[in-house]
């Protein structure tokens, strides 16, 4: 009888150790595009090996797109854009069925949400109708159109960049739309020398055309697997809840996070920490990212402070366990 030939089992230190590089060249590489701006960068790195999505709010013209295209590549992966505006469809988004001749049925054809990395640019200047179109997708990993599921590819990542509130022909983004980015940063207008390097051309996106792949697919989906393998101890993971379940009491806030964000908030801290190299989760690792998981969910009225305000307040206050 002929041997059996099995499967060469998977070293988990391995696993990890090649996560943490992907991590770290991800770094390296937005870096070169994205400049004078670190928070921005890793924040768009922990969204990549976390699996969570990302919100980018900031003013036209300080690098939204440019990060997103720049993530993009440097994950060897096509980036598929939807520009919004007042009259885009869901099925802009999503896809359409059309019935074709020459089989004489009904064929679906996908829409640009059916990409790796999916940017919805200025996604507040679409109405409420089609920012709906992406709930599923966001969510569930799938597209339903005409009482038929369609699933995305994997990984699955979807970048919306909005402006702020209250320009010109903007929407805001209901609860339910906010509360599936798992992150959400701000750019901001860089110093007078980094924007002195963008002007003769340094970074930015003259940048982009010289930028090479450090991941693929593959490697991708295999990083954000490991990252959930980074340990976490129940003290860590308590702390963190006691983070998410504050924010539903804070000051004058009318919708706090989720229990969606509390898992966003762990798995953000775990993708945290393989960037620096370990294999566990820190207090100071869900520190460091909290007010990018919690801050955007926050719905408050009156005085009492913005979201990220209130998040900082509560890390401020709450009680850090001993590690």
């Amino acid at each position: 009888m002929a041997p059996v030939v099995g499967t060469a089992p998977v070293d988990p230190q391995a696993t990890l150790n090649e996560a943490v590089a992907t991590s770290r060249s991800l770094h390296h590489a937005l870096s070169q595009v994205l400049l004078g701006t670190p928070r921005a960068v890793t924040i768009a790195v922990v969204a990549a090996m976390s699996g969570n999505h990302l919100l980018i709010e900031d003013v036209p013209g300080v690098g939204k797109t440019v990060l997103a295209r720049a993530l993009a590549t440097a994950l060897g992966v096509q980036l598929s854009r939807i520009q919004g505006h007042p009259d885009l469809l869901p099925s802009d988004v999503t896809g359409v069925t059309v019935y074709s001749p020459d089989t004489q049925s009904w064929d679906f054809r996908p829409g640009p949400v059916f990409g790796h990395v999916v940017l919805l640019d200025e996604l507040n200047r679409t109405p409420p109708r089609t920012q709906s179109a992406l709930l599923e997708a966001m969510e569930e990993q799938q597209v339903s159109v005409d009482g038929q599921s369609w699933p995305l590819p994997r990984p699955h990542l979807v970048i919306g960049t909005q402006n702020p509130v209250g320009q010109l022909g903007t929407y805001p983004l209901v609860e339910s739309q906010l509360d599936r980015f798992g992150l959400s940063t701000t750019i901001g207008y860089p110093d007078a020398d980094v924007e002195t390097r963008l002007v003769l051309h340094n970074g930015g996106r003259y940048a982009l055309d010289g930028l090479a792949p450090v991941s693929d697919p593959t490697r991708w989906e295999r990083a954000i697997a490991a990252t959930a393998t980074v340990h976490v101890v129940t003290v860590v993971a308590e702390y963190a809840v006691s983070l998410v379940r504050a924010t539903r009491t804070a000051g004058t806030v009318r919708l706090g996070a989720s229990p969606r964000a509390a898992i966003s908030l762990i798995r953000s801290a775990q993708a945290y920490a393989l960037l620096t190299g370990r294999g566990y989760v820190t207090p100071q690792d869900v520190q460091a990212v909290a007010v990018a998981c919690l801050a955007h969910r926050l719905i408050a009225e009156g005085i009492g402070g913005d979201g990220p305000t209130l998040v900082a307040r509560i890390l401020a206050e709450a009680p850090v366990p001993p590690t």
